[in-house]
């Protein structure tokens, strides 16, 4: 396994994995030769979703599944299969070795599939979601100084030991936001997520970057406070539906059958009165997390000073020049430390045309929502 990653991986407290941010993906057991068939158009479909309950931005795909809202457009008599991944790597690989078809996934495992395309050709069609500060967010020791404001905190990491799962997601925020603020740490560490929160634990880490929901459960557990995000220097994160090219040519009806579903998924998530519903959701597909931790690391409020934002989610639903911005800086950073071998992606690897003829038909514009963070008292638990 690549010791630096090449994908942002989520895990599951609970799981217990120590995994890391790295797609093993020269590692794979069954590479497919050739396509899949899906059958005709208009034919029923049996279809394996991978998703990410345990990395907030993806949550379209919580709804998806608890909601079922999938069986309004499908084909009847289809059969859906949700399997969780507890990181990007998960869903890439079995997308690969055609055990999965559709795929929600952060920023950086949805362009590290799309560079794979001698094993399999898998493709970006829309946006599931883009922040400041879903991946982007900066915890430090809970008796570290109160700090008036964002940049002071960054400030005062000068010569600190700071954590990150080197490739993931948070990586690429933390090397940004240093560097912006001309702050060097004493010790930048790659580290899992379980090895981070011990180390919190232990005392034996000053800060380090992290993905929500973990940030808000760091935060709730009394183990780290939050000092700045994505928000505090202008640097944004992302999650991305993928899939494979074979579904989208064979079943143009299927492709457009999801796209209407995940359409209406990412329009109950941005009406604030079904917080509370998404948040059971949730806490039912994914274990280690109160309802609490994950009401808060989708619809919670935070300060400014800490890296707050009114807005915790943009829905633009297709992938957009925003998307594309986030998509093509990225890609950059994974060429750059050597997970990925292209520094541009092949021109068809995104396909935001699908999204739009969605978006079009239903005479809908981008963007078609967005999560307003939602002051605690709006907790109703």
């Amino acid at each position: 396994m690549n010791p630096v990653g090449i994908g942002c991986a989520r895990a599951a407290p609970a799981a217990r994995l120590g995994v890391a941010c790295a797609l093993a993906l020269g590692a794979l057991s069954a590479a497919v030769a050739g396509d899949l068939q899906y059958g005709k158009p208009g034919e029923p479909v049996n279809l394996v979703v991978g998703y990410q309950p345990y990395y907030t931005q993806s949550w379209s795909g919580v709804v998806m599944r608890g909601k079922k809202l999938y069986e309004k457009y499908l084909p009847k008599g289809s059969k859906v299969e949700f399997a969780v991944g507890l990181q990007g790597a998960v869903v890439v690989n079995a997308m690969l070795a055609g055990k999965q078809h559709i795929g929600y996934v952060g920023d950086m495992p949805a362009i590290v599939s799309t560079t794979k395309h001698n094993v399999a050709d898998i493709r970006i069609v829309a946006t599931l979601g883009l922040g400041s500060d879903q991946c982007n967010v900066f915890l430090a020791r809970p008796d570290a100084p109160g700090f008036a404001d964002a940049k002071q905190a960054l400030s005062w990491l000068g010569g600190k030991r700071v954590a990150v799962p080197l490739g993931s997601c948070a990586d690429r925020f933390g090397q940004a936001a240093l560097k912006k603020e001309g702050v060097a740490p004493s010790a930048y560490l790659n580290q899992t997520i379980e090895v981070i929160t011990s180390g919190f634990r232990a005392g034996k880490l000053d800060a380090a970057v992290v993905w929500e929901p973990t940030a808000s459960r760091l935060v709730q557990e009394g183990l780290a406070k939050r000092i700045a995000s994505g928000a505090s220097v202008g640097e944004i994160d992302g999650g991305f539906l993928t899939m494979r090219a074979d579904l989208v040519k064979q079943r143009p009806d299927i492709a457009k059958a999801w796209l209407n579903a995940e359409l209406d998924a990412q329009l109950f998530l941005a009406d604030p009165k079904n917080a509370m519903e998404v948040a059971s959701m949730a806490a039912q597909q994914a274990t280690g997390f109160t309802e609490k931790m994950l009401w808060s690391s989708m619809y919670g409020k935070y300060a400014q000073a800490q890296g707050g934002a009114p807005i915790r989610l943009r829905l633009p639903y297709v992938v957009d020049a925003d998307s594309m911005a986030l998509i093509n800086s990225a890609t950059k950073f994974l060429h750059s430390i050597k997970s990925i071998n292209v520094d541009t992606l092949r021109p068809d690897a995104v396909m935001p045309e699908l999204a739009q003829a969605v978006l079009n038909e239903r005479g809908m514009k981008s963007p078609i929502g967005q999560v307003t963070a939602l002051e605690d008292r709006e907790y109703a638990r």
